[in-house]
């Protein structure tokens, strides 16, 4: 057997000292950390895939922007509660031009980063309807949703969509509908960590049954129209992002200026409350509110309570890049599609060197390249890939902290630098050397 990279009894230690009995459940926090305290102590580079953040500049009108804000003074006035109107115009603006659906401005809320907006959205969804006190998510997912839940003590359920795409997803839902006690759906599309994309007909289904059994739908538009296998960068024209939007009044999405704009420092985002639903007014939200309907609740009580608003710079940053992007000055899927590209290069060499794509179908086409894909290595469990690999200087997490089903790692793309790719590749060759796959396996 060759060395590995890094010494084995410095990563054993690092994961026995932070208190980890089971690294499957490791969270992105505790895997990066260990992660920079090997790099350091061992002076062997790491190739990090297991946090998602961005890994370009920040986009340019945006920073301009905000930094004039910041010199005509804004930083001295406390933000509106309902959010800087032009921010919420343009983000009306935005979501007609990308996804093709009206929703009006006053529904267009700013949130320290869609982590709030999902979690205010959370907790007001689990106070709307008496005996519907229970969140199911669509998963696999963002593991720190779930902690929010946690966190407000509030209920949820999960299934893993792996096996149940297309004319099998109604009757999935149904089994956790039926039940009564589902207050939300929450989904993220394109998916983290998957990398499935929904499809209009099951987005149909979704919005049917959303309005069936009066559950709203929250869609998170963290990675906002990448999925580069379509061009959904036009603003004003066909094709758009997918959206439930189309299908049902009960939804919330959530866009975020994180990833599509590379903007997570200022951690800003809008969460859009379709029409209907915002002027809406739920028995238990109006006594527990003063009568207050479904968006006014959001903003005046949830995020008031919360934060007091959201970065009064931060507004006129994200305003000002949806409006470029609407005007077709801002090309933000060019700048991001380096991510796509990352992904079809790791996957090559991964593969060669006997790893697997674990979802590797969307709907009978090729899995798209994107900013998270999932691999698995035969014969390993999750937990043991995670760990092994650490000795080779590559972090992922495990599926199943995202809620998966399968066996296998997430990997993200965003911080793979160019000299990396043939780091990865030299190490794979000896991780491969090291465990033979059985033939059969």
């Amino acid at each position: 057997m060759r060395a590995t990279p890094l010494p084995k009894q410095l990563i054993d230690n690092a994961i026995k000292d932070y208190g980890i009995q089971d690294f499957a459940k490791a969270t992105i926090r505790e895997v990066k950390s260990i992660a920079a305290f090997a790099e350091k102590e061992a002076g062997v580079e790491f190739i990090k895939m297991e946090m998602g953040i961005p890994g370009l500049p920040a986009a340019k009108v945006g920073v301009e922007a905000q930094i004039q804000a910041l010199k005509d003074g804004i930083a001295n006035s406390y933000p509106d509660i309902q959010g800087y109107p032009e921010l919420k115009k343009q983000a009306s603006r935005f979501v007609k031009a990308f996804i093709g659906v009206d929703i009006q401005p006053e529904g267009c809320v700013p949130t320290v980063g869609s982590m709030q907006g999902t979690y205010a959205s959370m907790m007001l969804c689990s106070q709307a309807s008496k005996g519907k006190d229970t969140v199911l998510f669509i998963d696999p997912g963002f593991p720190v949703q779930k902690m929010q839940l946690q966190v407000m003590g509030v209920a949820y359920e999960t299934f893993d969509v792996y096996g149940y795409r297309g004319e099998k997803l109604a009757p999935k839902l149904t089994e956790y509908l039926s039940k009564g006690n589902i207050c939300a759906i929450v989904y993220s599309n394109p998916n983290n960590p998957s990398w499935v994309c929904l499809t209009e007909d099951e987005l149909q289904d979704i919005g049917r049954l959303a309005t069936e059994y009066d559950v709203i739908v929250m869609e998170d538009l963290a990675y906002f129209a990448m999925d580069f296998r379509h061009d959904l960068s036009k603003p004003f024209q066909p094709p758009y992002q997918p959206t439930v939007a189309r299908y049902t009044d009960n939804y919330m999405l959530l866009i975020s200026g994180s990833k599509a704009f590379s903007y997570a420092g200022e951690r800003i985002a809008v969460t859009c409350i379709g029409d209907k639903l915002f002027h809406r007014h739920f028995e238990q939200l109006s006594a527990r509110y003063e009568g207050l309907p479904f968006g006014m609740v959001f903003s005046t009580r949830l995020l008031y309570a919360l934060s007091s608003g959201t970065s009064h710079s931060a507004q006129y940053a994200l305003a000002a890049i949806m409006k470029a992007a609407c005007d077709g000055t801002y090309h933000f899927r060019d700048e991001v599609k380096v991510y796509g590209e990352r992904a079809h290069r790791l996957k090559e060499i991964f593969t060669r060197h006997g790893f697997y794509i674990v979802y590797d179908q969307d709907m009978g086409k090729p899995i798209a390249d994107g900013f998270y894909f999932t691999i698995g290595y035969p014969g390993m469990t999750s937990g043991q890939l995670a760990h092994e690999l650490m000795y080779y200087g590559v972090s992922a997490i495990c599926l199943i902290t995202t809620g998966s089903h399968q066996e296998g790692l997430r990997v993200c793309t965003s911080f793979i630098r160019d000299n990396q790719y043939d780091l990865l590749d030299e190490r794979m060759a000896i991780f491969a050397e090291n465990h033979p796959i059985e033939k059969n396996d």
